[in-house]
């Protein structure tokens, strides 16, 4: 299940062609739940991208510098320590 939560966006749609009009302080949110897909790989000159699918065809794309998926990679390890023997 994907799901989009955009605030303050505007689009004008003229001859097939989709254009943001709105402000520029707009924002968005987007979710993907029952993942069924995970991949990594380089992105540019410094960055790691991960890449979620679920089983439906949507996907969720997250560039991310080195520092900060050494960060999530802490974080995944440390909650992976704390379930082991939880269960």
């Amino acid at each position: 299940m994907f799901t989009l939560d955009m605030d303050s966006f505007m689009f004008e749609l003229k001859e097939g062609t989709v254009k943001h009009v709105g402000a520029s302080n707009a924002a968005a949110t987007a979710k993907l739940y029952d993942v069924t897909d995970v991949g990594s790989r380089e992105f540019g000159d410094k960055r790691v991208k991960l890449a979620f699918e679920d089983d439906e065809g949507n996907e969720v794309e997250v560039a991310l510098f080195p520092e900060e998926a050494a960060e999530l990679r802490a974080g995944l390890e440390e909650l992976a320590e704390g379930s082991e023997g939880g269960d």
